[in-house]
């Protein structure tokens, strides 16, 4: 029968009606049944860098410890001011006890309880009520600065908590920011094994058909296999970096349900920081790690400034107002009945209370010494900060530098290796080229197109380590939005 003929014309025609009925019913379906998907996609929207900083910045708890050891700090502070104020004490006492005196001297000791009143010259069990109440007020006018430096102390250590919550929410953001991002470079790095794996076996394929035709040796397919075989390999390390990249940024979030939600990449993918901030001035007085440092150095000042106050004359104001009873006599007789139960006879005293150690100097001066070299130790770490610093901010620099250098030669890099895997295959299709050119060429994709799937992310990652090491991630955050 001829190809021509009318038979054959109806036939392709029902046919082509066929198949185009198919793919119309066909992608109806596809469509269906996507439209939940899409309705579950809008219901959800993608997860941003933002969020995920916003998220670590509120819920994360070493945060939380940091913000509570601040008001600890807070707290001290007023508890070291209360050394200012008169100190005020009561007593109240009811006891049945015998009324035995014996004369001479104890050493002091808290151990038996003292009595007052003559020697009676008894030693009997005989015992009657006696009572006490008084008040004692005790006030310190003057201590030659000890009590400011305490205060002061305080206050450095205050400023020290607010530094640390500085910088341990800089370090929670920054590592937040992190976890996005690797897990960004990560699904790329997927994608472009995938790719790999994808490619190897459409190679597989043209060389299976060349081998079956006897154009090519099998040796050529069995190389590919083995090609195949790595870049599954390849992938299987990709997925396993994407899981524990999730891993990673799920402890910053939350809700663990965010994690499913889909990334939004489609600005850090498509473009790179500017570099307005790359030669800004760099203060690293400013940042947290200084500030928290020279907090340490004020506290320990403040504290040998407290010790150097602390072998000087202690003066207490006192006044007390006390009342006494007894059911005793000073003749011996005891009286019944509720006698002593209550105060009958009061008295009062004031006086100015002066104490001197005068041995402690040795101890003072060992503490000082002590916290002087404490003190000198803190301030070559502050240098030593400052220097690590500069020396970092110079790093971040330069590896920005570098990577925005990269992702401008990446899509060259991996045009030209696509150009010349083309070649390459078409050469060995010609018989012009060994199998290991196809190979190496098709390696090359590969590597090259990893590279500039990852590129920009790296800008952004040196960017964002550039920021942390200034103190500030606004800038970082304004750019990924």
């Amino acid at each position: 029968m001829k190809a021509n003929s009318p038979l054959i014309r109806d036939f392709r025609q029902i046919r082509g009606i066929g198949i185009g009925s198919f793919l119309v019913a066909s992608a109806s379906a596809v469509v269906l049944a996507q439209s939940p998907v899409a309705a579950t996609s809008a219901a959800a929207p993608d997860l941003t860098i933002a969020q995920v900083v916003q998220d670590a910045q509120q819920n994360y708890p070493a945060i939380h410890v940091s913000e509570q050891e601040l008001n600890a700090a807070a707290a001290n502070i007023r508890l070291a001011r209360t050394s200012y104020l008169p100190r005020l004490d009561g007593i109240v006492e009811v006891n049945r006890a015998t009324r035995n005196n014996v004369f001479g001297t104890l050493l002091p000791q808290s151990i038996l309880p003292s009595m007052s009143g003559p020697v009676i010259g008894t030693n009997d069990a005989g015992s009657v009520w006696g009572s006490a109440t008084g008040l004692l007020v005790n006030w310190q006018p003057f201590d030659f600065g000890l009590r400011h430096a305490k205060v002061e102390s305080a206050a450095a250590a205050r400023d020290r908590a607010n530094a640390n919550v500085q910088r341990s929410q800089l370090e929670v953001l920054s590592a937040a920011a992190d976890a996005f991002l690797t897990v960004l470079a990560a699904g790329q790095a997927q994608n472009a094994a995938q790719v790999a794996v994808e490619n190897w076996e459409t190679l597989r394929k043209s060389i299976d058909a060349l081998t079956t035709s006897e154009l090519r040796p099998g040796a050529d397919e069995s190389r590919i296999e083995a090609e195949k075989a790595a870049a599954n390999t390849q992938l299987a390390l990709a997925t396993e970096a994407v899981e524990i990249g999730q891993a990673t940024l799920s402890k910053f979030l939350s809700k663990p349900d965010d994690l499913a939600r889909p990334l939004n990449s489609s600005h850090l993918l498509g473009e790179v920081p500017l570099g307005a901030e790359d030669d800004a001035a760099f203060h690293p007085e400013n940042t947290p790690t200084m500030l928290e440092q020279h907090a340490v150095v004020s506290q320990s000042a403040s504290e040998l400034h407290a010790t150097d106050r602390s072998w000087v004359p202690q003066f207490n104001l006192e006044a007390a107002g006390y009342g006494r009873g007894s059911g005793a006599e000073t003749s011996g007789q005891r009286l019944g009945g509720a006698n002593g139960l209550a105060p009958t006879v009061g008295n009062y005293a004031v006086g100015l209370h002066i104490t001197f150690g005068f041995l402690d100097f040795a101890n003072i001066h060992a503490r000082e010494a002590s916290q002087a070299a404490t003190l000198k130790a803190e301030q070559s770490r502050e240098t030593l900060v400052g220097r690590q610093l500069q020396e970092q901010f110079a790093q971040a620099r330069a590896a920005l530098r570098a990577t925005r250098s990269i992702a401008k030669n990446t899509p060259i890099q991996a045009a030209a290796a696509r150009t010349a895997l083309a070649q390459a295959t078409a050469r060995y299709k010609a018989g012009l080229t060994s199998i290991d050119d196809v190979a190496q060429a098709q390696r090359l994709v590969v590597q090259a197109e990893m590279d500039d799937s990852i590129a920009r992310l790296n800008v952004w990652r040196a960017f964002l380590q550039l920021q942390s090491i200034r103190g500030d991630l606004q800038p970082f955050l304004q750019a990924a939005q």
